[in-house]
């Protein structure tokens, strides 16, 4: 581990404490001068970290920004050698995951950590508000090893996988709303897009790549989304608590997407929809969620283990529905 992610690490370990230089160097096996520019480097990087003479450095606990460091050290054993990019600034988690695959500059599974983005986007061309240390956006790229028919429940698996993270983490009672947005308090809270790499050669799938944006402060929004936006906690994550989420995150859906078991339950029992009215858009999509269009009302019934939601009609005919939009009758 570099320097830097050491001292990073050895802060974020001890929030609201100062550590002087001597005690940074004895503890990591380096010079004093190699902490001070660690610290300068981290500075630089946006971090807030306080420095008082004869007292030593500290990184105080509502510090917002997240780290490679603190990720690692958060997840098992098992995944701390794999690939994790944490970035400042990005135009799309989901586009630089997709950069480093087709660059073949990163193995699998791959996690794509940004602290803002400036395209993000959501599912049916929606642009996915995401201000800068206000949510925790990232992308996980996989390998299917499983056939490919079944890839539409990866984002069922996501979905079941960042709604337990989420209530395990800022111990919330989060809920589905098929296929893949997640709620608290009748809100929006996390929105996942599942993309597909293409070999075109065989003109196979390559890598599936899964952008999840969770917001973790409400301070930022614009008014136009107060009403329906919300986040997983009243007063934000700090970067450290990011980090614990994001850990839970990556462990939890690199393991129910390797292969496509143990999530479904928990998938049903989330659900904001089953056993109520709703109104379902098929062919006809709202990019504005604040624009109404027409749409047919139905009763959701149940969720099959392929993911498919079963709905009935008032005319009573039902249908299992494989795409499209689900909205709830308010």
């Amino acid at each position: 581990m570099a320097v830097k992610d050491s001292v990073l690490e050895a802060l974020l370990s001890n929030k609201d404490q100062y550590l002087s230089g001597e005690e940074l160097s004895g503890r990591l096996g380096v010079s004093r001068a190699a902490v001070c520019k660690a610290v300068k480097v981290l500075r630089n990087e946006g971090y807030e970290i306080d420095a008082v003479t004869n007292r030593g450095y500290m990184m105080p606990s509502d510090d917002t920004a997240i780290s490679e460091a603190a990720v690692r050290n958060a997840l098992p054993a098992s995944l701390r050698g794999m690939d994790l990019f944490v970035c400042d600034v990005l135009d799309s988690t989901n586009l630089e995951a997709r950069r480093l695959v087709l660059g073949e500059q990163c193995r699998t599974p791959a996690v794509v950590i940004c602290r803002q983005q400036t395209a993000g986007r959501g599912r049916l061309g929606r642009s996915f508000f995401s201000p800068r240390d206000d949510g925790l956006y990232l992308s996980v790229v996989i390998r299917p090893d499983f056939d490919i028919s079944r890839s539409s429940l990866v984002t069922v698996a996501a979905a079941a996988a960042t709604s337990e993270a989420i209530d395990e983490t800022c111990g919330c009672a989060s809920q589905i709303k098929w296929v893949n947005d997640i709620y608290l308090k009748g809100k929006k809270v996390c929105g996942i897009l599942t993309e597909a790499t293409t070999d075109f050669e065989t003109g196979q799938i390559d890598s599936l790549i899964i952008g999840i944006g969770i917001n973790t402060s409400e301070r930022s929004f614009p008014p136009e989304l107060k009403d329906i936006a919300g986040s997983v906690s009243e007063e934000g994550l700090n970067g450290h608590e990011k980090a614990l989420l994001a850990a839970s995150v990556i462990e939890k859906v690199v393991r129910y997407t390797k292969d496509l078991t143990g999530f479904m339950d928990s998938y049903r029992s989330r659900s904001l929809i089953l056993g109520k009215n709703i109104t379902v858009y098929t062919g006809k999509y709202r990019k504005d969620p604040t624009q109404e269009l027409g749409g047919r009302p139905a009763f959701a019934v149940e969720i099959e283990d392929g993911g498919g939601l079963v709905v009935e009609y008032e005319d009573g005919s039902r249908q299992t529905l494989t795409s499209g939009e689900v909205s709830i009758r308010l």
